[in-house]
């Protein structure tokens, strides 16, 4: 909202929410009724184009946010360093409302102006026109409209909204109150009208001229220069006809110059070009080597995990994955986005945040969870993995984290293998699971005389249990299988601490991977699951509770992050995550991983030192 929001802020289908689209429908239903009813000669098919255009639009600005959204998480190019939050998420989400609005205006004029019934395809004096308009009276007018939108009432009634980015995206493009885009669209119309009323308008001229200002739009915002100097060399004019993302990327920062549209030769002319633009494209250009001091390996969880990472839909980044009926829709993209990762065996780089003067992101091994059960893919994966160790390494990273199943035991025995494989280096290969162990032990009850194990048992369930027996806890099995294999690793002075039992009648449970729906409902009314897997349990069970996977809230001062880690709330991150940042800080000097552990208080109150919080909160089903 802006500062002061004043009259047309809102815009008219605010209250339908996600059925926002409905409005298109006596709009489309309309078209039906009016080609069904006409003499197929006479059938004038166009009617439908601003419903084709509407999602041709969606779709051409979705693949701006993805490719924006990866540059700037790998790109030396960055423009401006700071970060994006969930807030500025949230504001933008509503980025379609435009196009929306576009396609009902087109198809208005379309019904009501003489000359934009059966438009041919191709018209080259309306392109021509098209054209002429644009660079003469569109840019003209909108840059002294924009200029005025700066005066303080009308800045702190409308236009504040806009420029609440500092950081920008593409689709911060769009991103104004209901009346500015009124506005707007009466300064662009000419460029449609025009050729129209003059018999000269074509699909291609009606197509082409709305994805030009989409496509200047998303240029102008996308946050990473990378328009070349070479071409501003051999066409030296090209600077004051077409504006690059650094000189729009300075009107956001410094807020009150650069207020051209495309075409920078106004600015020059009236003296509103800031000073610092040749300088900034230099170095945005020439690109800024930043050192990386933490990296998190991780990968999609699943299938459909891929439209959830930071480059997939904003929306659903910033909010903890759940399954969506329309996923179902995006099948054919989702297949063919899965078989492209498999095709690519590199890591890739998710996302880029930052911990005062620590530097940190996050890679990801393109394979899918289910992909790790498969045993050809075993040694595939281990060999993505050992490189992305290396690369580290050489890029002068101090701790790596092994995420997800990047770090399973029958994988490469909780990143052993890679000690043994790599040979010396200098980057600290780090598990997280003493962390992880402590965060689970801070969620189960200190008045707890005995707890339930259940599921899979892994490195970080071993150490609480082990933690569990010193404490005084009971430990519970229910198997002779598990009671072994905690003796197995647990030291021998401690098995008097486990008891096999043949009921479920105990209210804290431990459950690791694999804990079935049937075994879940045979536990009392009340009881407490307390996850150490890196995976969620799937909670069956009303009457209980069920802790979230090891994980601590993060602090303020962690910085551009606006994507969720997988099922996690806003601002949390897995405690094996947490252990890398947390390595790095301390600097300390040894690997955690195969069956190294370390002191976990130690760990736990680093952690809290640093403003890390373990998770308080609960689930329920």
């Amino acid at each position: 909202m802006a500062s002061h929001p004043g009259p047309l802020t809102d815009w008219p289908w605010e209250k339908l929410g996600s059925y926002k689209y409905a409005v298109l429908l006596p709009f489309i239903g309309h078209a039906v009724h009016t080609l069904y009813n006409s003499e197929p000669a006479d059938r004038d098919y166009t009617l439908l184009c601003p419903f084709y255009l509407l999602v041709t639009r969606l779709v051409h600005d979705q693949l701006w946010i993805s490719w924006s959204r990866f540059q700037n998480a790998r790109s030396k190019h960055q423009i401006q360093s700071r970060g994006i939050e969930f807030q500025q998420v949230d504001r933008e989400r509503r980025w379609d409302d435009q196009a929306i609005m576009h396609a009902l205006a087109i198809y208005v004029a379309h019904v009501f102006i003489g000359g934009a019934s059966h438009l041919p395809l191709w018209n080259s004096k309306g392109l021509l026109f098209t054209a002429l308009v644009h660079a003469g009276p569109v840019e003209f007018v909108y840059y002294w409209a924009h200029r005025a939108l700066h005066h303080y009432w009308l800045f702190t009634r409308y236009h504040s909204h806009h420029h609440s980015s500092f950081v920008t995206e593409p689709i911060t493009s769009v991103v104004h109150p209901f009346a500015e885009h009124l506005l707007y669209l009466a300064i662009f119309a000419p460029g449609f009208v025009v050729p129209w009323i003059t018999g000269t308008g074509s699909l291609i001229a009606l197509c082409g001229y709305m994805t030009f200002i989409d496509l200047m739009n998303n240029l102008g915002h996308c946050n990473f220069e990378f328009i070349p100097k070479w071409a501003f060399t051999i066409f030296p004019p090209l600077k004051y006809i077409m504006y690059t993302p650094t000189f729009h990327s300075l009107h956001h920062s410094q807020v009150h110059i650069n207020f051209c549209l495309f075409m920078p030769i106004y600015d020059y002319m009236y003296g509103t070009v800031d000073k610092t633009t040749d300088t900034l494209y230099e170095t945005s250009i020439s690109g800024r080597e930043q050192m990386t001091d933490v990296v998190h390996l991780t990968h999609p969880t699943s299938i459909h995990s891929i439209w959830q990472i930071r480059f997939g839909f904003a929306y659903l980044a910033a909010e903890p994955y759940s399954t969506k009926w329309y996923f179902w829709l995006l099948w054919p993209f989702t297949a063919a986005l899965a078989l492209l990762t498999w095709m690519f065996g590199a890591t890739f780089t998710v996302e880029k945040i930052r911990l005062d003067k620590l530097k940190i992101q996050t890679w990801a091994i393109p394979r899918f969870g289910f992909q790790y059960n498969v045993a050809s893919q075993k040694q595939p994966i281990n060999s993505m993995i050992k490189k992305a160790i290396k690369d580290a390494d050489s890029k002068g990273v101090k701790v790596i984290t092994l995420g997800l199943h990047n770090q399973s035991e029958e994988l490469n025995e909780n990143g052993k293998s890679y000690l043994d494989s790599v040979g010396n280096m200098k980057v600290k290969v780090v598990d997280g699971c003493s962390l992880a162990a402590a965060v689970v032990m801070n969620n189960i009850p200190q008045g707890a005389r005995q707890v339930l194990v259940c599921g899979r048992l892994t490195k970080t369930g071993y150490a609480v249990v082990r933690a569990l027996c010193q404490r005084g806890t009971k430990v519970l099995t229910v198997t002779e299988e598990e009671l072994q294999g905690l003796k197995s690793k647990i030291p021998a002075e401690l098995h008097d601490r486990f008891e096999l039992v043949h009921y479920y009648d105990c209210k804290v449970w431990l459950v690791g991977d694999g804990l079935s729906t049937q075994v879940q409902r045979k536990a009392p009314k009340g009881t407490l699951f307390v996850p150490f897997s890196q995976f969620p349990t799937k909670a069956v069970r009303s009457d209980c509770t069920y802790h979230t996977t090891p994980a601590m809230a993060i602090p303020k001062a962690l910085e551009n992050v606006h994507s969720c880690e997988n099922w996690l709330p806003r601002r949390v991150m897995s405690a094996w995550r947490i252990a890398g940042i947390v390595h790095a800080l301390e600097g300390w000097d040894a690997h955690e991983c195969g069956e190294k552990m370390l002191d976990m208080k130690k760990v736990l109150d680093a952690a809290v030192s640093h403003g890390f919080r373990p998770l308080g909160v609960v689930r329920s089903m």
